[in-house]
């Protein structure tokens, strides 16, 4: 007998999981799975509780990714190139000559960015302003969105008109009302559809998106609604070089940043199959997704705003603290999806696909040694970070599509980013071709929705 309690209450004689503003009971006697909005049922299970922490329970969430569009601008920046800039506009000094060494040891063979070397924003006698970069962006970062997203709404099949959100993130732009307007306007569909925008979240932009939009498509299947989410990230980075390079001689500091980031916009659908009339076709399954903060850690990785723009702070314990806040997560994800744990033999990290987040050659390489994984699993990461360098939060979705184009790979992937806190975000994710669904709903939430 199963008796009704405020969300608030906890009890370790009882199986609790909050999931964001959801609360799940998974009896695994009745193999029944119970979701409540804001209330919490309690049954005569033990709870499952690690860390001191309530760990969240997915079921099968009926949420797919249906589309994906990525747009990177026409120019290529090659490490001679900022080397040219650099030269053009300040005398050597120690800390330049480092950076420009650094520059041609990144592992980048090109960055994609939305101007060339010669355009008047980066060659005036003081580096642009932040109103100067704000316009830009809303000129050429609102452009690169609005062609990912037609891209992904392209290929979702569906009319902009039906889409019932957007979630859209950038560390490169402050504008109000944020570029998420300027991008619905361009669709045709500012006047339907529910706009959040996310701001500082940087690199993990993202995957904060993707997991904001994922909360959003559970509640409207809570409300027997249908949720098509447009999930956009965009960043122009490349146009704070001027900036990074003035700091670097003024104050002989090292700014790696300048020579890892680039420019571009990448778009998704996120589906909760509720009301699909035309025969959606998934990509992805989205299982699981969760996101953490490490303690003492919010001066590692920090985007402050600047007069010329702002400025990028990436402090040697980067690529430590990244790489080895994985395995936990990772793990933790792992034993809450039902479906895996049921798996003949319960998975390793080497039996999944990895779409990591290229913050740098040192996080890519870290995580694979400490995973013990091979380049084939970081196939994707390694091949947008190598020919596009890293786009901030635009960079996640373009590697789940390269992921996608490099042949069926392993089942299961895994998607992870990291951005200032210092945050880690992650998500599991099933691919299409291996799971044949014959409804968008999972028949644990179908029972929730007749009973």
């Amino acid at each position: 007998m199963c008796r009704w309690q405020d969300a608030t209450a906890y009890s370790q004689d009882n199986l609790l999981w909050p999931v964001s503003n959801f609360f799940c009971i998974f009896d695994s006697e009745r193999r029944q799975t119970v979701w409540t909005l804001g209330l919490a049922v309690f049954c005569s299970k033990p709870c499952l509780k690690l860390a001191g922490r309530v760990e969240s329970f997915f079921p099968e969430t009926g949420l797919t990714i249906v589309g994906i569009g990525v747009q990177y601008p026409p120019y290529a920046c090659k490490p001679h190139d900022l080397k040219k800039l650099a030269l053009r506009h300040h005398r050597r000094t120690s800390a330049l000559q480092k950076i420009l060494a650094i520059n041609e040891n990144t592992g980048i063979t090109t960055r994609s960015v939305a101007c060339t070397l010669d355009h008047p924003l980066l060659n005036g006698p003081e580096p642009p302003t932040i109103d100067e970069l704000s316009d830009f962006f809303l000129s050429e970062g609102v452009k690169l969105a609005v062609d990912a997203s037609k891209k992904a709404i392209k290929e979702w099949g569906g009319d902009p008109s039906e889409l019932t959100h957007l979630v859209a993130t950038t560390c490169t732009n402050s504008a109000n009302p944020g570029y998420d307007y300027h991008v619905a306007r361009d669709l045709g569909i500012t006047a339907t559809v529910e706009r959040t925008l996310l701001h500082g979240v940087g690199c993990a932009g993202g995957l904060a998106a993707l997991r904001t939009a994922a909360n959003i498509a559970l509640l409207a299947a809570y409300l027997h609604k249908p949720a098509r989410i447009l999930v956009v990230a965009s960043e122009i980075v490349s146009t704070l070089a001027r900036s990074e390079l003035e700091s670097l001689t003024q104050h002989q500091e090292l700014r790696i940043g300048m020579t890892l980031y680039s420019d571009g916009a990448s778009a998704l659908v996120l589906s909760n199959g509720i009301g699909d009339a035309r025969g959606e076709e998934p990509l992805y399954d989205l299982l699981a997704w969760d996101s953490r903060t490490l303690p003492e850690t919010e001066k590692d990785i920090m985007f402050d705003v600047h007069p010329n723009g702002w400025k990028v702070t990436l402090t040697p314990r980067v690529p430590v603290l990244s790489c080895t806040a994985v395995p936990p997560l990772f793990n933790s994800l792992l034993r809450r999806v039902p479906s895996l744990a049921r798996l003949p033999q319960f998975p390793m990290a080497q039996d999944f696909d990895w779409a990591l987040h290229p913050s740098g050659a040192k996080v890519l390489t870290g995580v694979q040694q400490l995973l013990d994984l091979t380049p084939d699993h970081l196939r994707a990461s390694y091949d947008v970070y190598r020919n596009h360098g890293n786009s901030s939060s635009a960079t996640l979705f373009s590697i789940l599509d390269r992921l996608r184009q490099m042949g069926e790979g392993r089942e299961h992937a895994v998607a992870c980013a990291f951005g200032p806190g210092v945050t880690v975000e992650m998500c599991i994710l099933r691919k299409s071709l291996h799971y044949n669904r014959e409804c968008a709903m999972s028949a644990e939430y179908m029972d929730l929705f007749t009973h």
